[in-house]
């Protein structure tokens, strides 16, 4: 029997002082209780030029991984157990006591829930740890994509009791879209309801995917006291003690006959199934049972079966799945030592481009922040090369050469210095200051150059040698709002402060969108939801002391055409001692609004499409797509619109832009004759409540124009699964909360934009013109 204390080392340092800082393991606290990384630790830093075989060892060791789930699902605790665990925080805290490390903000503290992603910078045993713990909620779903689109593995977490609940499929679909390899975490574990088969088969039929259970719990509920490892059949139990009762330290021990028969035969069982599924999805593995092991499967040595879950992780044919419970303290070690054995390296993942810039600088720009005193902060993902402070570096998306003054490591809301960072770490960088989320940062226009030549000669680019966009890591994609609303400051000499503020917030924030109403001059504030909105709101208020007043929340509309009509135009103008002529003719259609390749598409017919020059068809659809950006009912945004140019003719000396200029005339007339409709986004809608206020919430859900597509069962409530537009769910939280006293959650994100009915449509349109 083994007694596990897993950050010995840490313990061993913590007693020792020097110049009035407690070290502890690659860390240290002055006497605010700050975090601060000791830049002497070992994996966490290494100083001075790395050979390449050198950099290659180390970054075989770095994992890059995000946690996500559903909100509420234990994403910050298990994260905080893991930075305890590891020896880099002193006490646990807790998202109720709003202590946590990686939920610094004030509004998330205050709400117990994470609005943005922070990264966090840690060691477990040999490995170094860069993780992101990212929101549960909605309308902060940029925040998973952007951190997604840079990590080379993520931990989903589940709720035990819940299994796959509506946000968790939204961020697995994200996962999957950017190929990155999961390990599952069944939290909760000691929840009275906690099923672990149940969670098992939601995974497998909602996010088709191939579960690879690795532990079995002991207990249930209130006894849930530790997990048996598959793998090895060791049983691993935490005891609580009035000593301590931190989970630093559990018991391991080898399954014997004095244990519980039933667990003995769940054990065996789960462990044969383990063995035949792996041997399934791995041909090796299979190869090596039938030559070696054909007697007896079970006699495969743990380390084989090991090797065989993590070629079956990183090809993504699997997912491990651990049981714990974070808040109890239970299971967080094993999923750490899970994490450096089945999820990937950074050089275990293949981006096709970066190869083109061999040893030279290729990072991403994923996330800014800005600092009051540092200015904007951006995290880097490092694909090649070495990056170091006060050096100059290319950004190939801005064409623009700026100087990197400082370079850190990031510790959620607080960094430390260092002189250099390799291929495969995350960093944060001071002094880039035009840099955005999605840039692609190089060396130098050189090597940028030089990285689009080689990918030009071997053929992986259709573009001349020098065109630096064959070479551009593609960016983050940035979901559209759906809610926008009226800011105003208080008087107008705040307007510029106001104008700054937004600034700052839409460069952290690319899902924030913020314009300026041309007929009103007010300004717009477009977001992802009623809660994005408000955050945004109360950080103007508290980071910027702007007291701003909002209009009502209003919803994004989207317009499209009911029929095809034509049109015709000419624009004839003197400019000066120039004069312009311009004739267009062109035909304007509805077209799917699920068609692929976009909403709106420009065309031209064939014959004109090969006389018109590159700048003339240029200079067309710029017009086209302007007169996308407004239609004719109520000057919202154009969605599933096909035009198609039949006639462009014009004398010569004619500008592009009086060639624009007419199309976008043109556009406007056909647009007009062709009809109007209104799009209204429609939400996907997941309610979970009592089945005794089922009936209350499906004759609330009627009265909103809202369609059940299913009631599933969990445990002894009702699942309700409904699209209702975004229009009629304006305050449903404070109505679901009264209608149920409170015994109901619900989760809303955006399905699609389909037309409104006539009825609905003209009673919009009386709205806003102001008769109703």
């Amino acid at each position: 029997m083994l007694l596990h204390d897993d950050s010995s080392e840490a313990q061993t340092n913590s007693g020792e002082k020097k110049d009035g800082c407690q070290r502890l393991s690659g860390i240290q606290r002055d006497g605010l209780g700050k975090v601060f990384i000791n830049s002497r630790a070992p994996v966490l830093q290494k100083s001075g030029e790395l050979s390449r075989e050198s950099a290659l060892q180390l970054s075989a060791r770095i994992r890059n991984i995000g946690i996500m789930a559903h909100i509420d699902a234990g994403k910050t605790t298990t994260t905080e157990r893991m930075l305890y665990y590891s020896g880099y925080t002193r006490a646990l805290g807790d998202v109720d006591d709003g202590d946590t490390v990686t939920d610094f903000m004030a509004q998330e503290r205050e709400r117990g829930i994470t609005i943005q992603s922070a990264a966090v910078t840690f060691d477990w045993k040999t490995h170094r740890i860069n993780l992101i713990d990212t929101p549960g909620h909605v309308d902060f779903t940029l925040e998973v994509e952007r951190a997604l689109r840079v990590l080379d593995g993520a931990v989903a977490v589940f709720d035990a009791s819940a299994g796959v609940e509506a946000q968790t499929l939204t961020v697995w679909r994200q996962a999957e879209k950017h190929h990155v390899p999961c390990v599952c975490f069944l939290n909760k574990m000691d929840k009275p309801a906690a099923n672990l088969s149940f969670s098992i088969e939601s995974i497998k039929h909602k996010l088709k995917a191939n579960p690879v259970l690795l532990q079995v719990p002991v207990g249930s509920g209130r006894n849930f006291s530790g997990v048996v490892d598959l793998l090895t059949n060791q049983k691993l139990t935490w005891k609580q003690t009035s000593t301590r009762d931190d989970g630093q330290v559990f018991e391991s021990k080898p399954l014997d006959r004095s244990d519980d028969p039933e667990l003995l035969h769940e054990v065996n069982e789960a462990r044969t199934a383990l063995i035949e599924q792996v041997a399934d999805l791995d041909d090796e593995f299979a190869d090596l049972l039938l030559t070696d092991f054909s007697d007896n499967f079970d006699a495969v040595s743990s380390s084989k079966l090991q090797e065989a879950v993590r070629r079956v992780t990183l090809a993504r044919k699997g997912v491990p799945v651990l049981c714990g419970s974070s808040l109890r303290n239970k299971g967080v070690q094993p999923l750490l030592d899970a994490i450096t054995a089945y999820l990937p390296a950074p050089d275990e993942r293949h981006h096709d481009l970066v190869r083109w810039y061999k040893d030279d600088l290729c990072a991403l720009a994923f996330k800014v922040l800005h600092d009051k005193q540092r200015g904007p902060l951006v995290f880097l993902r490092i694909y090649s090369g070495t990056l170091k402070p006060q050096s100059a570096v290319h950004n190939i998306n801005r064409n623009s050469t700026e100087r990197m003054s400082r370079l850190l490591v990031p510790f959620a809301d607080q960094h430390v210095e260092i002189p250099s960072l390799t291929a495969g770490n995350i960093a944060l960088t001071v002094g880039l200051k035009q840099t955005v989320t999605g840039d692609t940062i190089v060396a130098s226009k050189a090597s940028a150059a030089a990285a689009a030549r080689r990918a030009h000669n071997a053929g992986g680019a259709g573009k001349r040698p020098g065109e630096h966009a064959s070479v551009v890591l593609s960016g983050v994609e940035v979901p559209d709002p759906v809610f926008f609303c009226t800011i105003e400051p208080p008087t107008m000499a705040k307007q510029a402060d106001l104008e700054n503020a937004l600034g700052c917030l839409q460069r952290e924030d690319p899902s924030l969108k913020v314009r300026v109403d041309p007929d009103s001059g007010q300004t717009i504030l477009c977001g992802m939801g009623e809660l994005h909105i408000e955050i945004v709101h109360d950080r103007i208020r508290r980071e910027y002391g702007i007291e701003t007043q909002l209009g009502p929340l209003q919803v994004a509309y989207r317009e499209s055409v009911l029929h095809g009509a034509s049109a015709a135009d000419t624009l004839d103008r003197t400019v000066g001692e120039r004069r312009h002529v311009v004739s267009v003719e062109l035909a304007v259609a509805p077209r799917d609004l699920a068609a692929p390749g976009g909403s709106c598409e420009v065309a031209f017919t064939e014959e004109l499409g090969g006389q018109l020059s590159t700048e003339i068809k240029a200079a067309v659809e710029n017009g086209v797509n302007g007169a996308y950006l407004q239609g004719p009912l109520l000057g919202y945004p154009l969605q599933g619109v096909a035009t198609l140019i039949q006639r462009v003719t014009m004398e010569p000396g004619t500008s592009p832009a009086m060639v624009s200029a007419c199309v976008s005339r043109c556009m406007l007339k056909a647009l007009r004759l062709a009809g109007g409709r209104v799009l209204e986004p429609v939400m996907s809608l997941e309610v979970t409540v009592g089945e005794e206020r089922l009936g209350t919430v499906l004759g609330d859900l009627a009265q909103r124009r809202g369609t059940v597509r299913d009631i599933q069962s969990r445990h002894d409530d009702k699942v309700l699964l409904a699209t209702v537009p975004l229009a009629e769910m304006m305050g449903y939280s404070t109505i679901l909360r009264t209608i149920t006293s409170g015994n109901a959650a619900f989760s809303l994100e955006l399905d699609t934009y389909e037309a409104m009915n006539q009825q609905d449509q003209s009673n919009l349109l009386k709205r806003v013109a102001g008769l109703l």
